[in-house]
């Protein structure tokens, strides 16, 4: 099979395409052939600063070939998706039965990769920062999957002003279709604060602006892997608080109430409420532009790797 591994450091043109073994599930684990594979930027981030070989994770989705011991839930043949921690740039992927969950009939794998994880850290990012109806909502990269999921649920669930803050005035427009109602930039002066709410999926260098954007009693909510150092008397001066969100404490912590937020996922999905963005499906061998695409913040919405997508010249290692 087809396998992306990362080699060395040196950011996405340390991605190499090899031929690999079919890996075989272990207990409570299922192994499925990959249709769709989504890139992420923790995965990206990773890449670009690690100081050895990694292993590459990411959302998949594809169809159940085999099943570990003990797995009784799904059968061969399943439509699945779920989080895949090892070797998920692949022909075949490992899930644990833990982050895996069903395709429902009409929806594609493009679909689920592009919807599920990051619907799901969008909605959970929000129910976490508490919005009330009506209240002021501003969601960094927000031309990420994850970014333009929050801005249309935002808008669903009765958001009063929805801002969208980017790197570029080119994603305007297409902010502006998927309802944003304004679109600032980070380098704006004010990024047209107060808000009530602030999503970030950014951090680093912009957590401190983001901060400084919240009105008295604000909420911001970091669900990013980058990081970033809070000034605790700019909080005190506005009443504000930060949260940190992990969609993984959900998804072990509060399995039922992940599966209803999942089921809701989909329907609103269906019901056209929520649209995924898909800005690219890009072969899986190329997987070096994928990343770059995700580093340059060019991309409007999901990046994702199709296996059955083969380029016009592959050259892999033995």
């Amino acid at each position: 099979m087809l396998r992306i591994r990362h080699e060395v450091s040196g950011g996405p043109t340390a991605l190499v395409a090899e031929e690999a073994d079919r890996p075989e599930p272990g207990a409570g684990e299922v192994l499925i052939r990959t249709k769709a594979i989504g890139v992420t930027l923790p995965s990206v981030r990773k890449v670009r600063d690690a100081r050895e070989p990694i292993s590459l994770g990411g959302e998949v989705a594809g169809e159940i070939t085999a099943l570990g011991e003990g797995v009784a839930a799904f059968g061969v043949g399943d439509r699945v998706t779920g989080l895949c921690f090892t070797d998920a740039y692949a022909d075949y992927a490992v899930l644990n039965v833990a982050m895996t969950s069903r395709i429902p009939d009409g929806a594609s794998d493009v679909e689920a990769v592009a919807l599920v994880r990051s619907g799901m850290v969008a909605r959970g990012a929000y129910e976490a920062a508490r919005v009330e109806p009506g209240e002021s909502v501003l969601v960094t990269a927000a031309a990420s999957a994850v970014g333009t999921l929050a801005l249309q649920y935002a808008k669903a669930n009765g958001a009063g002003r929805v801002v969208a803050a980017v790197s570029s005035a080119a994603k305007a427009t297409f902010l502006r279709n998927l309802g944003a109602d304004e679109v600032v930039l980070y380098e704006d002066a004010d990024w047209g604060a107060p808000y009530d709410a602030i999503l970030d999926g950014v951090g680093g260098d912009l957590l401190g602006p983001a901060v400084r954007a919240l009105a008295t009693g604000g909420r911001l909510v970091a669900f990013s892997s980058g990081g970033g150092m809070v000034d605790a008397y700019e909080l005190l001066a506005r009443g504000a608080s930060v949260i940190g969100f992990q969609m993984r404490a959900i998804a072990v912590g509060k399995p039922e109430l992940y599966d209803r937020w999942l089921r809701e996922l989909w329907q609103l999905h269906e019901t056209g409420t929520l649209r995924t963005a898909v800005h690219e499906e890009i072969p899986l061998a190329e997987a070096t532009r994928a990343h770059a695409l995700i580093e340059q913040r060019r991309n409007l919405g999901k990046v994702v790797l199709v296996p059955s997508l083969r380029p016009k010249a592959l050259s892999v290692t033995a």
